[in-house]
């Protein structure tokens, strides 16, 4: 089992807040030299906790307002079908197969539900192998930090 001390666990708390501040102000904030930040940042890479850095964008400000998540039940016989069929939709940022009632959840974005219709009922509607989807439209939405990010 991977070890990570408070050390780790303070570096991992300020780079997913900000992923793109400088080794120097994130050591100055958890108040470790920056040779030593610049290590473990690099070991936890190595490690594989910190998988990449990324950016996060406001899709608001680029007009995908809409924000929805479709349940989507395919033919057994053609579900790695739809599966990437559906990743191919631009509307599409994440499919999960799942258990339950679906056999995958799709979360799409869209600028309006006139385009969310039609991403639901002409794109996802028309793929081979779906057989019935039901649509959530979120209303909002809220989001919260892992337990093991808190500060100890």
């Amino acid at each position: 089992m991977n070890k990570f001390d408070e050390i780790d666990m303070k570096i991992l708390r300020e780079l997913i807040t900000d992923a793109g501040q400088s080794v120097p102000k994130l050591s100055r904030k958890i108040q470790v030299n920056p040779s030593v930040t610049y290590s473990r940042i690099k070991r936890l890479v190595k490690r594989g906790l910190i998988k990449k850095f990324t950016v996060e964008v406001n899709e608001d400000l680029l007009g995908w307002k809409v924000l929805a998540y479709v349940g989507v039940n395919a033919d057994a016989k053609r579900r790695d079908a739809v599966l990437q069929a559906l990743l191919r939709e631009d509307e599409v940022r994440e499919v999960a197969e799942v258990t339950g009632r679906f056999d995958f959840l799709v979360t799409i974005k869209s600028r309006s539900l006139e385009e969310l219709h039609n991403v639901v009922s002409s794109k996802i509607g028309n793929i081979e192998g779906v057989q019935h989807t039901e649509t959530f439209i979120a209303m909002r939405t809220g989001a919260k930090a892992p337990a093991y990010l808190a500060p100890a």
